[in-house]
């Protein structure tokens, strides 16, 4: 006899927050293997305070999707971090595996809210931190 498969909801404020974190960034979970029956997704909720920044971090073999609900994002790249790309409210992004970067909130006022999803659960790898001079155009709050 199997057993009946119905949806789960995760209702807010009962988010896990037993996930992998690096610094500034804030991850929630609301589907994840964590707390639901999920086995190949993991999708939550990133927020970094105004001028607040992760460390250098991968996210070892997930890929990862993310949107931006709110703010003004920036991830660092490449060589030294020296590359980035900039997102707004409504832009999705691809960060492919294994790819070091760090996160950062441009606005030293307002709060970044993102939307992430990695498959096949929030693996975060954190690495050896750079100054905040490193990082071209970044300050903090």
């Amino acid at each position: 006899m199997s057993e009946k498969v119905v949806p789960v909801v995760t209702r807010k404020g009962n988010e896990d927050a037993r996930t992998g974190q690096s610094g500034g960034a804030v991850r929630v979970s609301g589907v994840s293997p964590q707390h639901t029956p999920a086995t190949k997704i993991w999708f939550g909720r990133v927020s970094n305070e105004p001028g607040f920044r992760s460390p250098p971090h991968h996210h070892g073999e997930a890929e990862t999707g993310g949107y931006v609900l709110k703010g003004h994002g920036r991830i660092y790249f490449g060589e030294d971090y020296s590359e980035y790309v900039d997102m707004t409210e409504g832009d999705f992004v691809f960060v492919p595996p294994h790819m070091p970067h760090v996160e950062v909130n441009m606005s030293t006022t307002e709060e970044l809210v993102w939307l992430t999803t990695r498959t096949p659960d929030n693996i975060v790898v954190n690495l050896p931190d750079v100054p905040d001079e490193a990082l071209e155009g970044y300050r903090r709050a």
